[in-house]
């Protein structure tokens, strides 16, 4: 009766070291840009969500007597995008700052991949805007 050794040679080792070093170099590229792809698509869902409280918030407004947009967007405390005050609340519970922040009362920045993009807010005609042309405005509101 035989009895077999399993065991490997060194080349074939190296071999497989090889193909997972190249397995790796293909890899972690992709998921970089899938992170960065991740968080554009969470700020193009941000937005939508945003334009669409600032209208709802309108609405019911209106149906009150009121006929302005809401003042601002945020009330300066927490989380970001939940109106101005007790009587005029945009989102429940408003958008965490992280990639979102506040620089005044109507501008607001988008920052991914190091790249940051401005919104503005004009409480004249209910709009919430970045610069049209700009790449990450075109890749946020498309």
């Amino acid at each position: 009766m035989k009895k077999f050794k399993y065991a490997f040679t060194m080349i074939e080792l190296v071999f497989v070291i090889v193909v997972l070093g190249i397995l790796a170099a293909v890899a972690i590229p992709k998921l970089a840009v899938t992170r960065n792809d991740a968080t554009l698509a969470k700020g193009k869902a941000d937005i939508a969500t945003i334009r669409s409280a600032i209208v709802t918030e309108r609405q019911s407004q209106l149906i009150k007597g009121v006929n302005t947009w809401i003042p601002k967007l945020s009330n300066g405390t927490g989380a970001l995008f939940t109106g101005s005050d007790a009587n005029r609340t945009l989102l429940m519970y408003g958008i965490a700052a992280g990639e979102w922040a506040k620089t005044n009362d109507t501008t607001y920045t988008f920052t991914t991949g190091g790249v940051t993009t401005t919104f503005t807010y004009s409480n004249a005609t209910g709009t919430f805007t970045c610069t049209a042309g700009s790449y990450d405005c075109d890749k946020l509101t498309k």
